[in-house]
């Protein structure tokens, strides 16, 4: 298996546990906490508990990355 597909995968169980069975519309809210403290901790943890070197890597990394990836799967049909 290729780290593409084992880095699909294990996305999708970081996702299904930070939905942990929640309704992802009605409780939006929750989820998008859940997801910031865990994307939060993963930053820190990453950066060696440097809140500077993690705020730098989601301005400079992440937040582009992410942007990239919705608008790949914008350009493949997903989406309203």
């Amino acid at each position: 298996m290729s780290e593409n597909v084992k880095d699909t995968e294990r996305a999708m169980i970081a996702a299904k546990a930070i939905l942990d069975g929640r309704n992802p519309v009605a409780h939006q809210a929750e989820v998008l906490v859940t997801a910031e403290h865990a994307i939060a901790t993963i930053l820190l943890v990453c950066m060696e508990g440097d809140p500077r070197k993690a705020a730098g890597m989601l301005n400079e990394g992440l937040v582009p990355g992410i942007e990239q990836r919705l608008a790949l799967f914008a350009a493949n049909g997903g989406g309203r």
